[in-house]
């Protein structure tokens, strides 16, 4: 009797212990890079914030509402598999509300490193054929905890 319990207990840590990895590996930390753009430092997000950059806010239109880059532009990413890297087809962002002309540099932010949104629609804006896009890793807390302009 005491080896089945014991085998149930084990049995159930392991499970325990599986169930915790996984939850663990389902949120991907976002890279420091981004084939065909440029990852931003926030020194370089406010240089390009002072060169006169669209500055692309990512997140939903709640979190704009609340708080964003001073100027910036809400187009919304919207993703089916959020905090990781997966770019799924159905993933949506109106790409009519960026620029027309695509030689124009973009900086592309959300919430900071565990946001994907913002690197999901810069890749986009890269495959739509913006030349000029800079993906702002560290985003708006990075920004506001600098004292750079928010509205």
């Amino acid at each position: 009797m005491k080896l089945i319990q014991r085998s149930s207990a084990l049995a159930g840590a392991a499970f325990l212990f599986a169930l915790a990895s996984a939850t663990v590996q389902a949120v991907e930390e976002t890279p420091l890079s981004i084939p065909g753009g440029t990852y931003v430092t926030t020194a370089q997000a406010k240089a390009q914030f002072d060169k006169g950059a669209v500055f692309i806010d990512s997140r939903v239109p709640a979190e704009y509402a609340e708080e964003h880059v001073k100027g910036a532009t809400s187009v919304v990413y919207r993703e089916k598999h959020s905090k990781v890297s997966t770019i799924d087809p159905d993933d949506k962002m109106d790409l009519a509300k960026l620029p027309a002309d695509k030689a124009k540099p973009l900086v592309f932010y959300c919430n900071g490193s565990p946001c994907w949104r913002a690197y999901k629609g810069a890749v986009m804006a890269i495959k739509a054929g913006y030349s000029k896009v800079n993906w702002y890793r560290d985003g708006l807390p990075a920004w506001k905890a600098a004292g750079h302009p928010v509205e």
